[in-house]
């Protein structure tokens, strides 16, 4: 991959902590014992040292837990993962031309309950209208944190404006297309696994960002859908190859061992 290609999909050099998040983050269960990861970590040239300092650091910042001989991710990135699964393979629901709206009625709340709000939202792919007024089409099945149902009152309705003038006002379409014809091209370069590696982890975040709308308000040529089974097809050769570097039969990895072997 070229360095002009590599700092148009903004990628990052791959380091010992994003190969062990990434590989935790595509398991189910997300559990692996240290000598599998160092087995991964050498796939991508990274020493056994650095590996090991990486999880006892991991570990230290919140991010992993070690039980029973295996390392596992702690509550709040297991929340991301549903946040990742769900962008592999969302769950969308026909579409009545209804939206759903959430109107913020909590008063007097401090700025930590604000940021969470925000950031839940986000990863609803609610959009803001105005402050403390968030909306999307009706059309996604995704059940809404406490950290919402506490500050909002939802509501269901559907605009008297025009549906795709308004999609407009609230998502940069063109831009997310433009990123997703670049993130497209990226992965027809990348040859070398770390460089796939790489790319796909930045396909997915791109697809957290994919507001998942219904057909009728997207131009007629939207990447989204080729984008995700092109990120497919990629993560199941990733998968293939992480395979091998966790056989069955062990203890604390045989359920993410057989895990990947089924993929």
């Amino acid at each position: 991959m070229t360095n002009t290609l590599a700092k148009a999909v903004s990628l990052r050099p791959l380091t010992a902590r994003s190969v062990v998040l990434s590989t935790l983050l595509g398991l189910h269960p997300p559990r692996l014992r240290a000598r599998h990861l160092v087995r991964v970590g050498a796939l991508f040239g990274i020493a056994e040292g650095t590996v090991r300092v990486a999880l006892s650091r991991m570990v230290a910042a919140g991010d992993l837990v070690h039980v029973d001989g295996a390392y596992e991710l702690t509550e709040r990135l297991l929340r991301r993962q549903a946040r990742l699964d769900e962008a592999r393979s969302p769950r969308t629901l026909p579409w009545d031309g209804t939206w759903e709206i959430a109107l913020v009625t909590a008063e007097r709340r401090p700025a930590a309950d604000r940021a969470a709000l925000r950031q839940a939202m986000q990863a609803l792919r609610m959009a803001e209208l105005r402050e403390g007024t968030w909306l999307r089409p009706a059309n996604l099945a995704r059940p809404r944190p406490d950290v919402v149902l506490r500050q909002c009152t939802y509501l269901r309705g559907r605009p008297e404006c025009d549906p795709a003038g308004l999609t407009a006002t609230l998502w940069d379409l063109a831009a997310w297309a433009a990123d997703a014809a670049v993130l497209l091209d990226a992965l027809d370069r990348a040859t070398s696994l770390a460089d796939r590696f790489t790319v796909s982890a930045a396909v997915l975040g791109h697809l957290l960002r994919d507001p998942l709308l219904p057909d009728e308000l997207l131009p007629a040529d939207w990447p989204g859908p080729e984008l995700r089974a092109r990120y497919a097809r990629c993560e199941a050769r990733l998968e293939r190859l992480l395979a091998e570097c966790v056989p069955t039969g062990e203890t604390a990895g045989e359920a993410a061992g057989e895990q990947l072997a089924k993929s």
